[in-house]
């Protein structure tokens, strides 16, 4: 019965998902998609490409990989646009040693676009891919045309820091869905940990998702030493993203025990050209908690047209 209800679920949510592939699993752009390589010389970086259209660039989460995407968000967002997704360098799939600060990012993720052709996009991050898209867009302004951030924090010093239930949970070696339900979504609300359900069963289609998910305290430090640095803000980055007059979309949930959407609140009515957009009884993943509604918000959005 719960296979049934799945399937009429991902029947209903998406059409990527209403048809079923020869081998039998449900259809989808996302999952089907070869991983391809390019060599940069610290190593092969691994991507996807899917979709057509106008370019958007995913930068992922603190331990994210290309398997970690919900692929019904993707499926959906590449209807109209071509995605590409990458794994940091030492990351998932991704040869050589994750960058010790976000100046080194930015530059790998210069080079790493270029290498595969790609001139001008749209720049999405998702929480840790949040801190690396904010600083390529503004380090780099001229070939982003927006920034889409979702869940995650403005550069700088933020008011509210991580909560003690995201990090209980977050440095697990393996998280499984109760993890997941308190790490991206709502666990008070039985309609969020339904949609967390959905969400995870759509991910773990994908064979061999949990041994590319980083698991070391090592390279956790790795993380933590540049998302350190962003928020030390040397490079003045936070006043920067106020003056900037690059489109930028901030996606969050309200309960998010990670990076607080709150955080945002002192930037509103500073910068110059941004829209803020919250979800109710969602948490760190408000596009996996509502894949259609977050394509739709930013399809939207990037219907402006750049400063």
């Amino acid at each position: 019965m719960r296979s049934i209800a799945l399937f009429l679920l991902l029947l209903i949510c998406g059409p990527s998902f209403g048809e079923t592939s020869e081998s039998g699993r449900p259809a989808s752009v996302a999952l089907e998609a070869p991983t391809l390589y390019v060599n940069l010389g610290r190593g092969r970086i691994a991507y996807r490409k899917i979709g057509t259209g106008p370019v958007i660039v995913l930068a992922n989460r603190f331990r994210g990989t290309l398997d970690t995407w919900d692929p019904l968000f993707l499926d959906a967002l590449a209807q109209r646009h071509t995605l590409v997704l990458f794994d940091y360098p030492g990351i998932g799939y991704s040869e050589g040693v994750m960058p010790e600060s976000m100046e080194e990012m930015s530059r790998f993720l210069d080079e790493f676009t270029k290498a595969i052709g790609i001139q001008r996009f749209a720049m999405l991050g998702w929480s840790w891919g949040g801190l690396v898209a904010q600083a390529y867009f503004l380090d780099y302004p001229s070939r982003v045309s927006h920034g889409i951030l979702i869940a995650t924090n403005p550069a700088g010093q933020n008011a509210i820091p991580l909560q003690p239930a995201f990090l209980e949970r977050a440095l697990k070696p393996i998280n499984d869905l109760p993890d997941e339900e308190v790490l991206f979504f709502e666990p008070k609300s039985e309609r969020s940990r339904q949609l967390a359900r959905a969400s995870h069963d759509r991910i773990y289609t994908r064979e061999g998702v949990t041994p590319r998910i980083p698991s070391t305290p090592e390279q956790f430090q790795r993380y933590f030493r540049v998302a350190e640095g962003f928020h030390q803000d040397p490079m003045g980055r936070r006043e920067r993203l106020m003056e900037t007059t690059l489109p930028v979309l901030v996606l969050s949930g309200d309960h998010d025990t990670s990076t607080a959407g709150q955080n945002w609140f002192p930037l509103i009515g500073r910068m110059r050209n941004a829209q803020f957009v919250f979800h109710s009884e969602a948490g760190h993943a408000p596009q996996h908690q509502y894949p259609e509604w977050s394509v739709q918000t930013v399809e939207t959005f990037l219907t402006q047209a750049p400063h």
